[in-house]
């Protein structure tokens, strides 16, 4: 599924700062502008954005653009999803998905730290990075229902709704935060003002809310086929998942639309 929180989007524009020469200069300078972490998931929080800075920075140093980063990002990904489908319930298998997924996201939230180091990114960078998001959010779930059809056999086949509700579940909770902002930034443009500055980065996240989050952390999901060796305990992990994520987006969906609300209005 999709991240809880939005990527670190490659189109998000901001101050461009003297660009830093060498990669402990750029990792210190991203450092000192990160984004807001208020209400970050954990693993996105204390594990994405971390290794995103230091891909970032080794990114900057090889030349490369943001959307460069995005299809390196995504090539990443797709090749552990597919891996997911086709792939033998191994140890060697659940490494090399978990390694795949894990790079994939943090490539994710590298090119947009890699678009502020360089001064600010496009609108087609962000347009890309979300369909690439779009897609890696149905996809994931459907190799989950790949397997578990080649390797659960045995078991309840029932059990292979889960997936399918899952990716019904993950994609709202996309398309809303995707909404959330498109509606944001309408109001704005409606009323002729320029878009809100970023929070600043030592905006400390909430201790609930970030605990709230976490059955719905994307890194969470990607975690969890570490257990793609044994099909039994990932269906159970898996529905765990799936189960703390359809809370979340069921607790989530009223704030969603009230923030909504109230920019009806202002």
């Amino acid at each position: 599924m999709g991240s809880a929180e939005t990527s670190e989007q490659p189109g998000a524009t901001s101050t461009a700062p003297a660009r830093p020469t060498g990669f402990r200069a750029a990792h210190a300078e991203l450092r000192r502008a990160q984004k807001s972490s208020k209400g970050a998931p954990a693993y996105s929080l204390f594990v994405n954005r971390p290794l995103g800075r230091v891909l970032a920075a080794a990114t900057f140093q090889l030349g490369m653009t943001p959307n460069q980063v995005t299809v390196v990002s995504a090539c990443s990904t797709f090749a552990g999803v597919v891996a997911i489908a086709l792939a033998s319930p191994t140890v060697w298998a659940a490494l090399g998905v978990t390694a795949l997924l894990v790079l994939g996201y943090a490539l994710d939230s590298a090119d947009g730290q890699l678009a502020r180091l360089r001064g600010g990114g496009s609108l087609s960078g962000e347009w890309l990075d979300h369909m690439f998001d779009a897609a890696k959010t149905p996809a994931i779930h459907l190799a989950v229902l790949v397997f578990a059809y080649r390797h659960l056999g045995t078991g309840d086949p029932r059990w292979l709704l889960v997936p399918l509700g899952f990716l019904v579940v993950a994609t709202v909770a996309f398309f809303g935060m995707i909404l959330n902002d498109l509606m944001a930034a309408k109001q704005r443009l409606a009323r002729g003002a320029q878009a809100a500055p970023a929070t600043p980065a030592s905006t400390r996240p909430t201790l609930i809310r970030t605990l709230l989050k976490l059955p719905a952390d994307y890194g969470l999901l990607c975690l969890a086929f570490l257990t793609l060796a044994a099909p039994p305990v990932l269906a159970v992990v898996y529905t765990l998942l799936g189960l703390g994520t359809t809370a979340y987006v069921a607790l989530a969906l009223p704030a969603w639309y009230r923030s909504v609300r109230l920019l009806d209005r202002s």
